[in-house]
């Protein structure tokens, strides 16, 4: 396989957003580049919204609900959808394994076999997949998906970590139809922050595919920070959207939030203590008593000091990072990426280093869960030729680290 340019299939279901996206990508390690030929994303946020978080099993559903028309849909898109004059017949023994993969999402075993054996085998070079960290249900329905594509297919699989994805979301085209120059300026040692609802890390990158985590949360990731603080404050889920909005009016507050952790010599973080301080001014307030006019002021104050006190920290750590490291470039990727003060900041103090590091942020769209990110880290894993060897044996691991 020439591997120098491809078209890569990626499937994302790590949480609760479903995704599959077609990446063209050319370039080798030299000059890489991307065209996002499709990247179709349902999020689960409306279903998961009445619980106050995601619940594993009711994601693990709308995965095997969506897989199939969102394939279909990014096919299309990608103008790689072909339908056959009549159905294909799928071998005894791959039906036998393709069953087993879907042994528990019947829904999908019965979409697949009902969608797949109607279109030709797309013009790809390899499928990607997200195999870890996340929630394990989730991440199984993507995995079977991968491995029985692969069978039907025959084309070679790329098990794909998803925080090397949201390192690879920065180097995207900012437009689907665009090509991004962006990546022929990265240079190495780079430092990435990944940043999202559950992780915070601080990830030393030496070269492509060498990755050292130099700094995690000891307890809570900011993005679920950001989500506790907004259930205090009474405001929708996902709170951290609304912790910025309010954050962005800059109403001051009359007292200040610890910022934890912000002079430790090491890199790691953590988050609880700053959470409970806003539930200690909460309960000191009597919020819940508050009439609509005092409550909707102190929600504006502790959005704006809370958002201050976490980008902080963040900023401060990772610009520790880039001078211990003589990083060349600063990478932004993950959920509270999409986070405006976080970003304006970062870009801001950044330019105040010497030497300054180039500074390299996901376009919004990238930003959350999605597949496309998933398609260009898988490119690099596949210029190493490090493809599945038995794509059958696949497993998910909710756990998995970044190495």
């Amino acid at each position: 396989m020439k591997t120098n340019k491809m078209k890569i299939l990626a499937i994302e279901t790590s949480c609760d957003e479903t995704s599959v996206s077609v990446l063209e990508a050319s370039g080798g390690f030299a000059r890489p580049k991307f065209k996002v030929l499709s990247n179709v994303v349902i999020s689960q946020i409306k279903i998961h919204a009445k619980w106050g978080g995601v619940v594993p099993n009711l994601a693990k559903r709308e995965h095997a609900k969506n897989l199939i028309p969102i394939l279909e849909k990014s096919l299309k898109r990608a103008k790689l959808l072909q339908k056959r004059k009549r159905p294909a017949a799928i071998p005894a023994d791959q039906l036998k394994k393709i069953s087993f993969f879907f042994e528990r999402e019947p829904e999908l075993l019965a979409r697949f076999l009902a969608f797949i054996p109607d279109i030709k085998t797309p013009k790809i070079d390899a499928i990607a997949v997200t195999v870890g960290p996340g929630l394990e249900p989730a991440l199984w329905v993507g995995v079977n998906f991968a491995k029985a594509l692969n069978l039907v297919w025959d084309k070679p699989v790329v098990p794909v970590n998803h925080m090397e994805g949201h390192i690879a979301a920065s180097l995207l085209a900012t437009k689907p139809s665009a090509v991004s120059h962006q990546l022929s300026s990265i240079k190495f040692p780079a430092i990435a922050l990944l940043v999202s609802g559950g992780h915070t890390e601080l990830v030393l990158i030496r070269d492509w595919l060498r990755y050292k985590i130099i700094g995690q949360t000891r307890d809570d990731a900011v993005g679920e920070a950001f989500d506790k603080v907004a259930r205090m404050l009474e405001l929708p889920y996902p709170g951290g959207p609304e912790i910025s909005k309010l954050a962005e009016e800059k109403f001051p507050a009359p007292f200040t939030l610890p910022r934890p952790m912000i002079d430790s010599r090491d890199f790691d973080f953590s988050f609880s203590g700053l959470k409970t301080a806003v539930l200690y001014k909460v309960k000191e307030l009597g919020f819940e008593n508050l009439r609509e006019h005092p409550k909707m002021i102190f929600k504006k104050e502790v959005a704006y000091e809370f958002q201050r006190a976490a980008v902080d920290v963040l900023i401060s750590k990772t610009i520790k990072a880039a001078k211990k490291y003589k990083a060349k470039t600063v990478i932004l990727g993950g959920g509270v990426a999409a986070n405006k003060e976080l970003r304006r900041q970062m870009g801001s103090q950044l330019s105040a280093v010497s030497p300054q590091p180039n500074f390299l942020l996901p376009d919004l769209k990238f930003t959350g869960d999605n597949a496309a990110m998933i398609a260009a880290a898988a490119y690099f894993r596949a210029l190493k030729g490090q493809f599945a060897k038995n794509p059958a044996r696949l497993k998910a691991d909710g756990n998995l680290i970044l190495k």
